[in-house]
């Protein structure tokens, strides 16, 4: 009687595996590549809004995130970006400019989300219909309204005791001379003479960045080189207040910024992720999207150094 129940608890549990196996392959599992071109704060944080929102979404247990971190190196990008198209995940993180790039390279069929990336037409040699890249990318913009900077400057460095402004940025970022180029005219219209300096990469940022404090004031847009490098920058401009078109770099050698959220931004690509692995969303259709509000910042240090009045409406970044 013991092995008839036995054998019939047997039958019972064989019949009832496909079952089993039916309801975990109904449970959706997904991977994401993540390619993050460098450590620095702002792409951190909009790294990290990016899983936030999707792990809020689909809950942690279901979603395999491949971290990667390419240093600022393009070789290193590129072999991330191939090691996650061999392994055909079912979206790419594309975070920054240069990643965007060698992903957009890599891939046709691949759904593809930048963030922190400034223009895309600019980024990816192409023309936007509507605000939508087509194909299979589309992203967040992390472009903070240029004439709203150019406000800015001049209200906290007026013509008149800041007669000139270095336009610093990286020659080798499309995305930053596109910024420069836009920002120039409008401050110019204010009565700023401008003057248009670049580097090629961290070996001759130092030198230029002293050649930028010749100035009365210095504008550095959403600059990826610039960031990873603030340290080297902040020792060769001295006394020359500096304006940033982001936070991470004006906490690293600036004194304001009109900057976006990051955190937020990432979480906005977050939910665009969302939409497009549930089939509720086209990524061929999704538009650029951008962040929701822009906050005037400042280093209190930095501004008391040098002697800066700043008004009210400017919140203090921790130091």
């Amino acid at each position: 009687m013991k092995k008839l129940t036995a054998i019939i608890l047997a039958v019972l549990m064989i019949a009832a595996m496909p079952l089993a196996l039916a309801s975990c392959s109904s449970d959706a599992e997904y991977t994401i590549g993540i390619a993050q071109w460098a450590p620095h704060d702002a792409l951190d944080a909009a790294t990290k809004g990016f899983k936030d929102a999707l792990i809020a979404e689909f809950g942690e247990d279901k979603l395999e995130f491949l971290d990667q971190n390419a240093q600022g190196d393009a070789p290193t990008c590129t072999t991330i970006i191939n090691d996650f198209t061999t392994k055909n995940v079912d979206l790419i993180f594309a975070n920054a400019t240069p990643a965007l790039q060698t992903a957009a390279s890599a891939t046709t069929t691949i759904p593809i989300l930048g963030t922190s990336v400034t223009e895309y037409g600019i980024a990816l040699n192409k023309t936007l219909t509507d605000g939508v890249v087509g194909g299979n990318i589309s992203g967040t913009s992390d472009l903070a309204p240029l004439d709203k900077q150019a406000d800015m400057l001049a209200e906290l460095f007026p013509v008149a005791s800041y007669p000139t402004v270095a336009l610093f940025y990286c020659s080798a970022e499309p995305n930053s001379l596109y910024q420069v180029d836009t920002i120039k005219p409008l401050l110019e219209a204010k009565g700023y003479t401008c003057n248009k300096i670049s580097f090629t990469d961290t070996t001759d940022i130092q030198a230029q960045a002293a050649a930028a404090a010749a100035n009365s004031v210095i504008y550095v847009p959403t600059d990826n080189t610039v960031a990873n490098n603030t340290t080297a920058v902040l020792g060769a401009i001295g006394s020359t207040p500096l304006v940033a078109g982001e936070e991470g770099i004006c906490k690293g050698c600036g004194v304001a910024t009109l900057s976006i959220d990051y955190y937020e931004l990432g979480k906005i690509t977050g939910q665009m992720a969302a939409k497009i692995l549930k089939g509720e969303a086209k990524i061929s259709e999704m538009k650029i999207e951008y962040a929701a509000a822009q906050t005037k910042k400042y280093m209190a240090s930095r501004a008391t150094a040098l002697n800066i009045t700043i008004p009210s409406d400017y919140v203090a970044i921790a130091e």
